[in-house]
């Protein structure tokens, strides 16, 4: 991980390095990439850069760094416009500063009972985070001193301004000492900064992100307000609602691909990881995986999706927020390839929402709010891909046999109406039979250690890897890492399992469904599974 920080020659903690790992963070943002070697060297910065591109961690990583804590006297002070920023600015210092031992941190802004930072100011604080108004107050008061400050961070500063700041800016900066180091950052620059930077910076170095107009029309560009603890269950009611073909989502961190591949396997999902930890060999055979179809999911961070080049990539979702505008870009550009149609789809949690106005604001784009599935949306859904499905099948000339088993029932009193009424209801319905001669059953397999099972459900019965991954792990037991290979043809399916579950599997799927097929134990397959070369076999 020290390579996060091979653009810079100023040594950085171990703690801080550390923290960051936990993070999962690969590399710094363009804008930490720039800002971050300066500040460190202890120059005066300039950054231009909207709110949503890292830089919090920019001007943070140097601030905790210079900090002496050997003493509990006031050496950073960072001002924000606005409450929300300066707790969410001091919750990220909180995190990089996880394994500081003696480190502290508080926010101070308006809304918060005064005498609770009476109280920690009185103990002493090294970093403080604060509205300039709340700050002044207390210099006022005489509960906060400045005259040991080494560095004086001013984010957002283009917002404090229009929100009438600019006096108390000043008078808090002639509190602090003029040996101190001024960071400044802005999403413009207008006037009002250059001379606001002009009478308290010392020479600084302009550092800014240069962010490339997004182009790419034909994706549909749709995202929807989700809590953190809902995104599980919302990411696959998405999935089975677009029912993508090949999907690809993009976490922040290394951990969130980690966790979330686990969590879409355990649900039935041929769901595999993709970041900067995996080795070069490994990252080849995922992707050798998803050009294949082998994979339904892949779940990657921003670095490692950089070599995907697959053309065929129908939805993008990104399950968080990106950290950068330029990120987004990358990310939904994975989609619409080789004039194809796609659809990119983003998770915003309650705090991130002017992260999404960043993105559309500085890539001059549009992304429309679209409300949280519902398990009825997933059951239309579901229905109206059926129904197109029966609509292309009628067209089919080979379709007389069955004619005749129609006209058959309909004979016993039935309407053509009940019967495809009751054959929908089969087909959607995961509670009741369809096929009587469903079954599962165990054969031996060459391969030592490793069983092969045959069902007679194929792609005739729209049966689909992740459904029995799906079924199998919620009703036996066994997780979806234990299921080797699968293979879909039209009328039966092969799968492996572990030798020693063979057992626990097929009598744990004996009356279960498969896709909304119940699994009947009677004519089994076997060892009589057709193995037709001929038939063709689904992706998988």
């Amino acid at each position: 991980m020290e390579n996060f920080f091979r653009f810079s020659t100023f040594p950085i903690s171990p703690e801080i390095i550390k923290a960051i790992e936990d993070m999962g963070f690969e590399e710094p943002t363009p804008i930490q990439a720039q800002a971050i070697p300066p500040i460190l060297e202890g120059k005066d910065v300039t950054g231009q850069a909207q709110t949503g591109t890292g830089k919090t961690a920019a001007f943070g990583i140097p601030a905790l760094h210079i900090v002496d804590l050997a003493s509990r006297k006031t050496q950073v002070i960072v001002l924000s416009p606005t409450r929300e920023l300066a707790i969410q600015t001091a919750e990220e210092f909180n995190r990089l500063a996880k394994y500081i031992k003696g480190m502290h941190i508080l926010p101070v802004y308006g809304g918060q009972p005064i005498d609770r930072q009476f109280r920690a100011l009185r103990v002493g604080v090294q970093i403080v985070v604060g509205t300039p108004g709340r700050v002044l107050d207390h210099l006022d008061r005489g509960t906060l001193s400045l005259k040991d400050v080494k560095m004086v961070v001013l984010d957002e500063a283009d917002q404090m301004l229009d929100m009438g700041f600019r006096d108390d800016i000043e008078k808090i900066l002639a509190e602090t000492p003029k040996e101190r180091q001024t960071v400044l950052f802005s999403a413009t620059i207008p006037a009002p900064i250059k001379e606001i930077s002009r009478r308290f910076q010392n020479n600084p170095e302009f550092v800014r992100v240069q962010h490339r107009e997004l182009t790419v029309p034909q994706i549909e560009q749709l995202y929807l307000e989700v809590r953190n603890r809902e995104k599980n269950e919302v990411l696959c009611r998405i999935l089975e609602m677009y029912d993508p073909e090949l999907a690809l989502v993009f976490c922040n961190t290394k951990r969130a691909v980690d966790e979330l591949t686990t969590q879409l396997q355990t649900r039935g999902y041929f769901s595999e990881a993709l970041h900067g930890d995996m080795k070069q060999s490994q990252r080849d055979r995922v992707m050798a995986k998803f050009r294949k179809g082998a994979i339904d999911v892949l779940i990657a961070t921003d670095v490692a999706a950089r070599g995907i080049d697959v053309d065929d990539v129908d939805l993008v979702i990104n399950f968080d927020v990106p950290q950068d505008v330029e990120y987004y870009v990358h990310r939904i550009g994975r989609t619409a390839r080789a004039g194809r149609e796609g659809r990119s789809i983003t998770f915003v949690g309650p705090k991130e929402i002017y992260k999404l106005r960043s993105i559309q604001k500085y890539a001059h784009i549009k992304i429309t709010a679209i409300p949280l599935p519902t398990a009825r949306d997933v059951e239309r859904t579901r229905m109206r891909n059926l129904v197109e499905k029966i609509k292309e099948t009628s067209d089919d000339s080979e379709n007389d046999k069955y004619v005749e088993i129609v006209e058959q029932i309909m004979v016993e009193g039935y309407t053509s109406l009940d019967i495809a009424a009751a054959l929908l209801k089969m087909k959607l319905d995961t509670g009741n039979d369809t096929d009587d001669n469903s079954s599962i059953q165990a054969d031996s397999f060459g391969q030592s250690g490793v069983v092969q099972l045959c069902m007679n459900l194929g792609r005739e019965d729209r049966i689909r890897p992740k459904d029995i991954v799906g079924a199998i792990t919620g009703e036996t037991g066994i997780t979806g890492k234990e299921i080797g290979a699968i293979n879909i043809f039209d009328t039966y399916s092969l799968l492996e399992v572990p030798q020693e579950k063979a057992k626990q599997v097929v009598e744990g799927m004996i009356g279960k469904s498969i896709g909304g097929t119940k699994l009947v134990n009677g004519k089994a397959l076997g060892y009589d599974c057709p193995k037709n070369e001929n038939s063709r076999k689904r992706r998988y």
